[in-house]
């Protein structure tokens, strides 16, 4: 398969010349792995899930660190946690010595978890999801951005099928001892429907037959191996009062559609569900490229009481706010910027940018960014990267 460079690259290799190590996490086949091994040809390479390799490092991890000749790259690290007290030690003997230790990760809560004790302030982290619009034009709503699918787009459908299976046998029963993991995969699909939603944990758990905190903990499981984005209401009220529930949007549009059920593009413009995939795209894509370029997530919603609602908030520095809808549609109406201009009055200690993503115009239609009612302006999705 043909490399395609990853924008986060120029990131990664700064922070090799300023740390002793260097942590990638992210959701499973995203392509860590080909990213490191990409950018340091050189460095000795690891896989920590073979269970003779795990089995060595559980019983002498400091034998198996000593061994290594850095640079190195130690792939999955999250199956021995216990290799970071012992890093530690590595980096504090030589602390000069640069971009020697070279890490993956696919689960980042119990990962980081590591990372903070162990290794803070000698370790630069950054997160990898799939591919972007902004990385290749292959990138869609129906195939999503894994480096795999894009190159094999017709056997989508098994590749996704074969990921949930490896994704429920392996990342899912090393966080929770979850037995039905044919329930599981229907909790996914559940998911996959109530995208973009208000979060309504009883409304979840009941037609699953499972109890709150056990759904929470699902939901939890997902944010962890990340699966799905968690968009959280945004923090200022604006003298107004606020839905405090969260939403939940898939990381990956194509695992989205598989689990909806959608094979085709003329399938996923018919469906029910396509302003709700949509949405999801458009977080991903904001997801993407904040992660891409070194910054922490961060993407809200707005809504109140009174019924005002609007897609995404998301703080773009230097007390400005992005305010933007999604919609799933190639010709934008005016009254589709009216929740934005609403909100923006009532909006005074930032500077607010206003914006409707809508699907890409046909090839040759013309348009693009252009101004849809004063103060507003509508953007494609394919230049969503050039306004967060």
């Amino acid at each position: 398969m043909h490399y395609i460079h990853r924008l986060i690259e120029k990131k990664i290799l700064e922070a090799s010349h300023a740390f002793s190590a260097v942590l990638v996490t992210g959701p499973r086949r995203a392509g860590k792995t080909t990213l490191l091994r990409k950018l340091f040809p050189k460095a000795s390479y690891y896989l920590l899930e073979d269970p003779d390799v795990i089995a060595r490092v559980k019983s002498d991890p400091r034998s198996f660190l000593e061994e290594i000749k850095p640079p190195a790259i130690l792939d999955e690290i999250q199956n021995t946690p216990e290799l970071f007290n012992y890093l530690r030690t590595l980096i504090d003997k030589e602390p000069r010595r640069l971009g020697k230790w070279f890490l993956t990760g696919s689960q980042d809560a119990p990962l980081m978890k590591g990372v903070s004790e162990s290794m803070a302030g000698r370790i630069a982290v950054f997160h990898l999801s799939g591919f972007s619009l902004e990385e290749s034009k292959k990138v869609s709503m129906l195939r999503g951005g894994f480096p795999e699918v894009l190159a094999r787009p017709r056997a989508s459908n098994i590749w996704f099928r074969s990921y949930i299976q490896t994704y429920l046998e392996r990342d899912v029963r090393s966080i929770s001892a979850i037995k039905d993991l044919a329930l599981f995969r229907r909790f996914l699909s559940l998911i996959a429907s109530r995208q973009g939603a208000l979060l309504n944990k009883t409304d979840l758990a009941a037609p699953l037959g499972l109890s709150v905190p056990a759904l929470t903990e699902w939901i939890n499981i997902l944010e962890i191996t990340g699966a799905i984005i968690v968009v959280p209401p945004f923090y200022e009220n604006f003298g107004k009062r606020l839905i405090k529930s969260p939403k939940i949007y898939f990381m990956d549009s194509g695992l989205s559609c598989y689990l909806l059920g959608i094979e085709t593009e003329n399938a996923l413009r018919k469906s029910a569900f396509l302003g709700q995939v949509f949405e999801g795209f458009v977080a991903s894509e904001i997801v993407k490229h904040q992660e891409n370029s070194g910054r922490r997530r961060q993407i809200y919603y707005f809504r109140d009481q009174q019924g005002l609602e609007v897609d995404f908030v998301v703080p773009t520095g230097n007390a400005r706010l992005l305010i933007m809808e999604a919609k799933a549609v190639r010709s934008v109406r005016p009254s589709m910027g009216a929740p934005l201009l609403k909100l923006a009055r009532a909006i005074r200690r930032y500077k607010v940018e206003k914006r409707v993503v809508y699907l890409n115009p046909p090839e040759g239609a013309g348009k693009g960014f252009y101004t849809l009612i004063p103060g507003v302006t509508a953007v494609p999705v394919a230049e969503i990267s050039s306004i967060c």
